[in-house]
């Protein structure tokens, strides 16, 4: 708004909130908070209700550190038919989801919870790369596809794992074709993610 003109408190708050969603800036956080406004009272606080569940209702999943219901192992995990053997990792469960779309890959995920970025403050401390070498180094994953973003960070982040793993008795691939430089996987389509899936090659360090 311009000048010193303000909304009420309590929209300035839902706004200031609103704004730390991706891509999502004062405009769109202004929109989406007048629109609530003109939602019934019961609506709001039943929204208001599932955000404030999300912490007691979600959780991570034990085997692959993807979302799930809290303390249960995750849909892909628990599903019977998927190919123990080939293991496909991944920055987010938003980028598992978007693979999980295309419909042709059949085996299991794990779940990093980001990638390296040392100018944002995350050198790998708190990524899932532990139980990453706890599942490989525990026999039976014959191949690793690293399906992270070929931007800088995840290619960093690619070069990383596959250096854990060099020593490890398991094949190390990445997809190939169709994946645009600089690409978040999370946004690819179907086919561009199957095509790329299945003409991977070898990391190479």
């Amino acid at each position: 708004m311009g000048g010193n003109l303000r909304y009420p408190e309590a929209v300035e708050e839902l706004v200031g909130a609103l704004k730390q969603l991706p891509g999502i800036g004062r405009r769109g956080a202004e929109r989406m908070a007048l629109a609530m406004l003109g939602w019934e009272p019961d609506k709001l606080r039943c929204l208001g209700e599932l955000i404030g569940h999300l912490p007691d209702t979600v959780g991570v999943c034990p085997e692959c550190g993807a979302l799930s219901d809290a303390g249960e192992l995750c849909a892909v995990c628990r599903a019977p038919g998927r190919d123990p053997s080939l293991l496909c990792v991944v920055e987010t469960t938003a980028q598992l989801f978007a693979i999980e779309a295309c419909g042709n890959f059949r085996g299991r995920y794990h779940v990093l919870g980001g990638r390296l970025s040392p100018l944002d403050g995350e050198n790998g401390a708190a990524l899932n790369f532990d139980r990453l070498l706890e599942r490989v180094g525990a026999g039976g994953v014959r191949e690793v596809i690293l399906a992270l973003s070929s931007d800088v960070e995840g290619r960093a982040t690619a070069i990383y794992v596959a250096g854990l793993l060099k020593t490890l008795p398991v094949r190390v691939t990445r997809p190939a074709l169709g994946l645009p430089a600089g690409a978040n996987l999370s946004y690819a389509d179907g086919a561009t993610i199957a095509a790329a899936l299945s003409g991977r090659t070898a990391v190479e360090e």
